[in-house]
């Protein structure tokens, strides 16, 4: 099979899913506010199975300060009270029938530090994952370059064009991080 000429969009769409995770991740970082967001990542024991709580409960934020889920299914209540509690996030949720009233207590100065060395870690892991895509783009682009697909100016500005998406990327990742971080610092 003949090699092929790599393609710089490939690598730029794999840095961009790095940048969408994780803005993902800091959906699920608690601030001040309440955010439906905040229960993405609990998982529920439910029907015998780990279930994300989601798909057996609809989440409302009725206020700034509280979150509610409503369990479709009474015998499940147990189940995400317990995955709410001990999701690690420091909520207390209010049982009341198949409802479940969460209130979100403020952040105290130290927890708003723990959180903001949390995201600087989401924002490290993807830099690495956007750093190992320029790596995977750069051994794509000599081996081309060794395989006769491209000729090595061809494969030079490639690599600077690589090493731009990438600042790019990283960039980003930069910003949404100083964006979470204002969000946790803010009281």
């Amino acid at each position: 099979m003949p090699a092929e000429k790599p393609q710089l969009s490939r690598y730029r769409d794999r840095m961009d899913k790095a940048v969408s995770a994780l803005k993902e991740e800091f959906a699920s970082l608690r601030t001040g506010r309440a955010s439906a967001n905040l229960l993405d990542q609990i998982m529920v024991e439910a029907y015998g199975a780990t279930t994300p709580l989601n798909q057996v409960a609809a989440i409302t934020v009725p206020e700034p300060r509280s979150i509610s889920v409503s369990v479709w299914d009474r015998g499940v209540v147990v189940s995400v009270e317990k995955a709410i509690r001990s999701s690690g996030l420091g909520l207390n949720p209010v049982v009341e029938g198949q409802n479940l009233r969460i209130p979100i207590p403020p952040l105290t100065e130290e927890r708003r530090r723990e959180l903001a060395k949390i995201a600087a870690k989401y924002a490290e892991q993807q830099k690495v994952a956007i750093r190992n895509v320029r790596r995977d783009a750069n051994d794509d682009l000599k081996k081309a370059e060794k395989d006769s697909v491209i000729n090595q100016d061809e494969q030079k500005r490639m690599e600077s064009e690589v090493q731009k998406i990438t600042d790019e990327a990283v960039k980003r990742v930069d910003e949404a991080l100083k964006t979470k971080e204002q969000e946790i610092m803010q009281v």
